[in-house]
């Protein structure tokens, strides 16, 4: 009832509707006029009507338009309504003129536009739906008036064009291009859209824009290709509408060939596309990639990203900001904010790529796999790689390694990931879970390229974000010094020094971390300790109020330490509380000179500094090895902070260390000493002879006899508290002459008298006075000549840098000194078994090393001595310790080689010098400026002087090689090669690092820069090196005096081989790999490519440097000495080579390796070179040639037919004459060379595939031929040569040769089997010979019951099996079955002689292997199949019964 009331209103308004409004117009005109309105009236009424009838209502102002029936009614109502008016079709007219009137008038038009309210009564509410569509959608939807519709909808868009949104609140051409989306049905679509798209070409953008966003929903299946050819053409363009283009296209379903098509036209304008719109472009590409063709895409989409454009507006603004007003600057940041934004969008879009779409993970992957090019590497990999890494869980490891493997080939720069962090941190900020994961994995790395890697990731993170990320960086590195692993725990004390010295205020925000690592010392070295102290230190004294908790903490840790009666706990408080006084003593900066004018700071700077002076000298005082590593660690912060110290704050400690000094160790030079020694006193070498007046010298035998004689009461004859040992003399002098060279300026004119000084010894001529010796007196002689030397070491240390001409000479005679005792050490040692030395070095627990270093017997046994120069022959040991798979066992010819004739003669076996290393004072890198050194005289001649005679002294070859041989031992410590690798479980590690104190102290680029700047002078020597042997080989004829010829070849053959290992161990470092060492290299390049070419280096390019250096070194190879200088020169060219190898360059290599081998290597003393080090350079050197020569397989057959043949008709002790290198003692090396480079030569061969072409086919087979051919040469040799050792390679390697042959020869065989039956044939039947062989040896194996060799012939029997079968299939691929024979193989010795067994007598009547034999038609297989039992025959695995049998 209330619905019907309701429309009973509404009948009623309408009707007073009708009646009112003409009667107003009729009392206004006349009958005509009337007439004609009203019929306008009544047109314009047609609209109104026809819609209240189907049940709208229109609405005016801001009040929508009602809709009181269902849609679906309306349109229905509507559509019977205009077809069955009297007026059809002209009441269509009439109603789209009615609609054309009604909104002309804006807010009626936007109500139209807009969805329609339904009208909710009580009847009509389950009607009508909640949501209406607007009524020109509504009107849209009815066929007869849909093209109408459509026409002034269009013919309305452009009263917009110039519109302002806004201005009236609504956006009428977007409400208008709304209305042709999701139509049921479109009369003419074709029309719609080709009206839409001239719309476009004429449109302002915004309308473009709008235009082409809606096309998807619009565009029927049809029409979407065309359309998108369209868009595409659009693209191509301009740059405005590329947005909504893509947009547009995205939403399309387009056929592939279109999509590759528009997505080439959006991949060209990714490079000039604005910022803003590169995230919907980058979006629309990887969208549409596909798997077949996702690499491709990826990859061109990695070149066309250029991440830099988004840095630019970065740079700006910093430099705005510096010379622009404040507006611009703001306005600058809005555009860095802008940019950044866009950026953190770009990575938004491919991060949901990387996620949801598993192609592009992988392509991406690959991508930046596949790109070789250092410059090709961009900010972008790097950012890609740890979002997938962070995103992707099923490519993290994948990620992982491709970002590894880029590291260690230097195309991932340190300075590439500083760009990323320093101008992307808000996006790399949401990976910082996965760069924390990766940085503690890469510091896990053996490779030193990705250690620094993840230590620089470390010190990004702390810098580039927030607090929270700073507090987990700065965890994980205390964590990494707490785990126990070595390289883990130097390099997280590395970043945490560095980042206490680049952020020291952030870092003390989380001291209490770092203060945690104290609690776990016990782990740390006395070098890792000075790293954790400084890093303390610095915490503690560079802000006083922060860091006054942590001073309390270290007080507290170093007085207990100190007092502590354990020796490594007082070394730990020593290097603690040296490191404090070093924080404490340092100047400050003008920053601080405000806080300095307060007198209360100064005054609390001085009662630190003496409260720790004191305490430290308190607590060393009464014992003279913790006095000593005192001096030291003093001596070496002075060195480190050379002009950073404020000497006024140590002035008391000076004064005290210039005091005590001479008169601890100093006494005037008398003729005679008295006292009771157990040795007369003589003072020796005296280089002040003429200076008579005032002469001191250095009271070491006094001093010695009276520490040795009252060992208990250490000290006493001293007048102070202070103990006074010879212990402390060499320390305490360091610490003398440091501080005095800071307090003058580098001057030591205050000291330069202990240069020259005599020494209180005894006479050292102990040739054939040793025997007589109490063992206390040889012991006792033994530590005088060590404390000797390393008082030597010391002065040379001091003085090696000064410029005054008398001062180089005498440092130059300290190093003669040097030898001259070294060998008198040598002698004394041999006839003091057991001796341990007294400590030269004291920051390690020496306790502990003496049992490991001090094992004289043994090292006596092993024959390796030491020569009377102080050259050490361990040095070439070392350095093929990794290549020599015997490197325990002795090599006594390499020793002898390199001992001097002066030992032959004396007789006495010298004691091996390399164990006593820790025992003598390290030398500094400084002291290597002697190498450039030539002629010098030792007294500058002045006519005053009337010196009798020019005595001249040179850096003679024992000087030379005394110096080359500490220099190779340092380059080899702190140089890693390569190839080095670390082990996965370490052993303890022991005292490595024993003598290496101060060169720890420096980092590797430091220590190779040092030898950069000596390489000119090593040049020189090798030339000199080389010009005598050149010499030596054009007088081999003419020896006057044989013994000092092979004396002096034995010496220059040594320092030949050791200037060989110096530029090796420099050339093989593998920090030269890394990015930032590129320059260095450059440098140490240019000066070999200098000697060739002087002046004409300075502007060559890398790869011509490489050139000319490699073809310097190659130029020595005619005056190598021995074959061990050979192996190392080779072995240096391939570490200059691999810059990268050549094509010439391999050939030269080849060439050189194989003029070694045919090159007969005879000693002075007339033997031949050998040994297990020579068989371990045999070995490389063999290598090289096989590996580096053109035809691999030619070069075998040359040694295995060529080589052996002329061995096996030698005598018993001769070699071959074209291979003097191979002899009986060597073949084993040679023979396992060529089995496994043969094996590996054909795995370089292709697979055969079906598609190849005969000739392809044929020149595979060739190949495969002469493998199977030099297999069987070198198979047979085990008849003649049938050591354990050979037939252990041939078992092994003839397994993994028939294992290639199955997968890369068989197919081959299968697919040119009819083409080429006769070579196949052939192929197939030298094979088989070498199979039996094979299976002879499995037989004597099993005879001689030999577990070494048993072990291989399961897997061998296994592979020959698989032969029988593959070979079946084969044939009966090619429809040959007939050519298959099988028959029973009988077990047979290696000389062919058959095993008899109790089985084998019982059937005497069997076939031999010889009955098995090929058909006409083909090959035949008779090889083994599964494991014999006791030896009895075995019979073939394809056939069925005992017999031969053709299946």
């Amino acid at each position: 009832m209330v619905s019907k009331r309701k429309l009973s209103k509404v009948d009623a308004f309408e009707e007073s509707c009708k009646t009112d409004l003409p009667k107003t117009k009729k009392s206004r005109s006349s009958d005509k006029e009337n007439a004609s309105v009203f019929s306008g009236l009544e047109n314009e009424g047609v609209f109104e009507e026809l819609l209240r009838t189907s049940g709208i209502v229109l609405k005016a102002g801001e009040g929508q338009n009602e809709i009181a029936v269902d849609q679906m009614a309306f349109q229905k109502k509507l559509c019977l309504a205009l077809e069955k008016h009297p007026t059809y079709p002209a009441v269509v007219k009439q109603f789209i003129s009615g609609l054309e009137s009604h909104i002309k008038d804006r807010n009626q038009f936007k109500n139209c536009l807009l969805p329609c309210t339904p009208v909710r009564t009580e009847g009509s509410r389950n009607l009508v739906h909640s949501y209406c569509e607007s009524l020109i959608k509504l009107l849209l939807g009815i066929k007869i008036l849909q093209p109408a519709v459509i026409t002034l909808l269009l013919e309305k868009i452009p009263e917009f064009f110039y519109d302002i949104v806004g201005t009236f609140g609504t956006n009428f051409p977007r409400l208008i291009i709304n209305q042709f989306k999701w139509l049921d049905r479109l009369l003419d679509s074709q029309d719609l859209v080709r009206k839409l798209m001239q719309m476009v070409s004429v449109s302002p953008v915004p309308i473009q824009h709008d235009i082409i966003t809606s096309l998807p929903e619009i565009l029927e299946d049809s029409q979407q290709s065309e359309v998108a050819r369209e868009l595409s053409c659009l693209l191509k363009q301009g740059r405005r509408l590329t947005v909504p283009i893509l947009d547009a296209l995205s939403r399309l379903d387009l056929d592939a060939e279109l999509v590759a098509e528009v997505r080439q036209s959006a991949m060209t304008i990714v490079p000039s596309v604005k910022l803003e719109d590169l995230p919907v472009v980058v979006k629309f590409i990887l969208q549409n990639v596909k798997a077949a063709d996702a690499v491709e895409v990826i990859s061109d989409l990695r070149k066309s990203l250029d991440l830099s454009s988004c840095v630019l507006p970065l740079q700006i603004h910093s430099s705005q900001k510096k010379i622009k007003s404040q507006v611009q600057a703001s306005s600058s940041l809005s555009q860095v904010t802008t940019s950044q934004n866009c950026v953190k969008l770009l990575f938004d879009v491919i991060k949901l790529a990387v996620r949801f779409q598993k192609d592009v993970s992988e392509a991406w992957i690959k991508a930046i796999e596949n790109s070789t090019s250092v410059s090709d590497h961009k900010v972008l990999d790097l950012i890609v790689l740890l979002l997938i890494h962070s995103t992707n869980t099923r490519n993290r490891k994948q990620a992982a390694k491709v970002l590894r493997s880029k590291i260690r080939l230097g195309c991932m720069p340190e300075q590439l990931m500083q760009n990323a962090f320093q101008n992307h941190s808000t996006v790399i900020k949401d990976f910082f879970p996965s760069i924390l994961a990766l940085a503690q994995t890469f510091l896990h790395s053996a490779h030193p390229a990705v250690v620094s890697f993840g230590s620089c990731m470390y010190k990004q993170a702390f810098a580039a974000f927030d607090s929270y990320c700073q507090q987990e960086v700065v965890s994980a590195l205390v964590t990494h010094v707490c785990s126990g692993s070595e390289t883990e725990l130097d390099i997280s004390l590395d970043v945490l020094r560095d980042l206490v010295v680049l952020h020291t205020s952030l870092l003390m925000r989380y001291a209490t971390f770092v203060k945690t690592i104290l609690d776990s010392t016990q782990k740390l070295n006395p070098c890792q300790i000075r790293k954790l102290f400084y890093i303390l230190s610095t915490l503690a004294f560079s802000q006083k109020q922060e860091g006054s908790y942590i001073q309390d903490d270290m007080h507290m840790v170093i007085r207990k330490w100190l007092s502590s009666t354990v020796p490594n706990h007082k070394q730990m408080g020593i290097i603690g509380a040296v490191s404090m006084i070093g924080s404490v003593a340092l100047k400050r900066s003008e920053g601080d000179a405000a806080s300095l004018e307060r007198p209360e700071l100064n005054s609390e700077r001085d009662e630190q500094l003496s409260t720790l002076l004191d305490l430290v000298g308190f607590c060393c005082e009464q014992t003279p090895e913790v006095l000593a590593l005192y001096y030291d660690e003093f001596a070496s912060l002075i060195e480190k902070q050379k002009g950073n110290l404020d000497l006024q704050l140590l002035d008391d400690f000076g004064k005290s260390l210039v005091e005590d000094f001479p008169s601890d160790f100093v006494v005037d030079l008398s003729p005679s000493v008295h006292g009771s020694f157990l040795f007369p006193v003589k003072p020796l070498y005296n280089l002040d002879e003429d200076q008579s007046q005032d002469a001191i010298a250095v009271n070491l035998l006094p001093l010695l006899s009276q520490s040795e004689l009252g060992r208990v009461p250490a000290g006493a004859s001293n007048q102070s508290k202070r103990a006074v040992s010879p212990l402390c003399l060499s320390p305490c002098f360091r610490l003398l002459r440091l501080y005095t060279a800071e307090q003058n300026s580098g001057s030591l004119e205050e000291i330069d008298a202990l240069l020259g000084c005599p020494l209180y010894l005894t006479d050292l001529e102990v040739e054939g006075k040793l025997d007589p010796l109490s063992k206390q007196e040889c012991e006792f002689l033994c530590s005088l000549l060590f404390y000797a030397l390393n008082w030597f070491r010391e002065v040379v240390n001091a003085f090696c840098q000064q410029q005054d001409a008398e001062m180089k000479g005498k440092v130059l005679t300290r190093l003669q000194n040097i030898t001259e005792l070294q060998n008198v050490l040598g002698k004394c040692l041999a006839a003091t078994p057991g001796y341990v030395p007294p400590p030269a070095t004291f920051d390690s627990e020496a306790p502990e090393a003496v049992p490991s270093i001090n094992a004289a017997g043994p090292a006596r046994k092993r024959g390796r001595k030491k020569k009377a120069d102080g050259s050490k022959a361990g040095s070439a040991d070392r350095s093929q310790a990794e290549d020599s798979s015997e490197g325990n066992q002795p090599d006594t010819e390499l020793s002898e080689l390199d001992k001097t004739a002066a030992d032959r003669e004396a007789g006495n076996p010298l004691a091996q010098l390399q164990s006593y290393r820790p025992y003598f004072r390290e030398l500094d890198l400084e002291v290597f400026t002697v190498l450039h050194c030539g002629l010098l005289t030792k007294s500058v001649l002045d006519t005053e002087m009337h010196t009798e005679a020019r005595e001249v002294v040179q850096l003679g070859p024992a000087e030379l090689c005394f110096l080359l041989d500490d220099l190779c031992w340092k380059l080899e410590h702190v140089l890693p090669s390569g190839s080095t690798r670390r082990v996965p479980f370490p052993k303890e590690r022991g005292n490595k690092d024993i003598g290496f104190s101060h060169l720890c102290q420096r980092s590797p680029k430091e220590v190779a820069m040092c030898v950069v700047d000596l390489l000119k002078p090593l040049c020189k020597h090798m030339e000199n090196m080389h010009n005598y042997f050149q010499e030596t080989v054009q007088k081999q004829g003419a020896e006057d005096e044989p013994g000092e010829n092979i004396q002096e070849h034995q010496l220059m053959s040594s320092c030949y081989q050791l200037l060989l290992l110096t530029f090796r161990s420099l050339f093989s470092w593998n920090g030269f790999s890394q990015h930032e060492n590129t320059d260095l290299l450059r440098s140490a390049l240019q000066v070999l490519a200098d000697r060739l070419k002087p002046g004409e280096t300075e502007y060559l390019p890398l790869e011509e440097l490489i050139s000319e250096s490699f073809q310097y070194l190659l130029n020595f190879q005619k005056s190598i000495p021995s074959f061990h200088c050979a192996y190392i020169l080779t072995q240096l060219l391939i570490a200059i080579a691999e810059k990268p190898m050549s094509g010439w360059k391999k050939e030269k290599m080849a060439s050189l390796a194989k003029q070694f081998l045919c090159q007969s290597w005879v000693k002075p003393s007339g033997d031949r070179e050998k040994g297990s080090q020579f068989n371990s350079a045999l070995h490389t050197l063999l290598c090289v040639y096989l590996e580096h020569t053109d035809n691999i397989l030619k070069a075998i057959e040359e040694i295995s037919s060529v080589g052996v043949s002329e061995l096996m008709n030698s005598a018993k002790d001769a070699c071959s004459s074209t291979y003097p290198t191979l002899s009986r003692q060597t073949f084993p090396v040679f023979f396992r060379v060529m089995m496994a480079q043969l094996e590996s030569s054909v795995k370089s061969i292709p697979a055969g595939k079906p598609s190849d072409s005969s000739e392809v086919q044929l020149e595979k087979l060739l190949r495969w031929n002469i493998a199977v051919r030099n297999f069987h040469i070198l198979i047979n040799l085990v008849k003649v040569f049938d050591s354990r050792p050979v037939l252990s390679i041939c078992l092994k390697y003839g397994r993994l040769f028939v294992e290639a042959f199955l997968k890369l020869a068989m197919p081959l065989l299968d697919h040119s089997f009819k083409k080429h039956t006769d070579d196949v044939q052939s192929l197939l039947k030298t094979l088989q010979m070498s199979t039996r062989q094979l299976h002879h040896m499995c037989g004597h194996s099993k005879i001689h019951q030999d577990i070494g060799l048993t072990n291989h012939v399961p897997l061998l029997k296994k592979s020959l099996e698989q032969f029988v079968y593959r070979v079946k299939a084969m044939l009966a691929f090619n429809h040959c079955q007939e050519a298959f024979w099988v028959g029973i193989l009988k077990n047979r010795d290696l000389q062919g002689e058959e095993i008899l067994t109790q089985a084998s007598e019982e059937r005497g009547s069997d076939e031999d292997e010889g009955d098995s034999e090929d058909s006409a038609e083909g090959p035949a297989e008779e090889e083994p199949s599964g494991s014999d039992t006791d030896g009895s025959e075995e019979r073939g695995g394809a056939g069925p019964g005992p017999e031969a049998a053709r299946p």
